[in-house]
């Protein structure tokens, strides 16, 4: 376990449903190639704050990678719902691509 890691995972046990924590945990997981610990924080940040817009990008992506395309797309459409309600228009944008990219990859 890296440093960074250590680090962030001995502050999460201060706040444990810190989002920005949370966040930053699972994609340290992910850097380190854990994609079921990585997973576990992501659905954990899901289940906390359903209103964290940039977690649906890559838990999605994670999911694509697990080859649950039904789940990623699930994921997506989610994603998409709830960045219109924040007006993060650039996350929908992002979300949009990849969604179209998992339903219809050949365009």
């Amino acid at each position: 376990m890296n440093n960074r890691l250590q680090y962030l995972l001995q502050l999460l046990e201060s706040a444990p449903t810190d989002s920005f924590l949370l966040f930053a945990v699972a994609k340290e997981y992910e850097k380190a190639g854990d994609q079921l610990q990585a997973l576990s924080f992501y659905e954990t940040l899901r289940d906390t704050n359903p209103g964290y817009v940039g977690l649906y990008y890559h838990l999605g992506k994670l999911q694509e990678q697990q080859q649950a395309h039904e789940k990623a797309v699930l994921t997506y459409k989610t994603g998409i719902e709830i960045a219109r309600k924040a007006s993060d228009f650039h996350a929908v944008g992002e979300l949009n691509a990849a969604l179209l990219n998992i339903e219809d990859p050949e365009e």
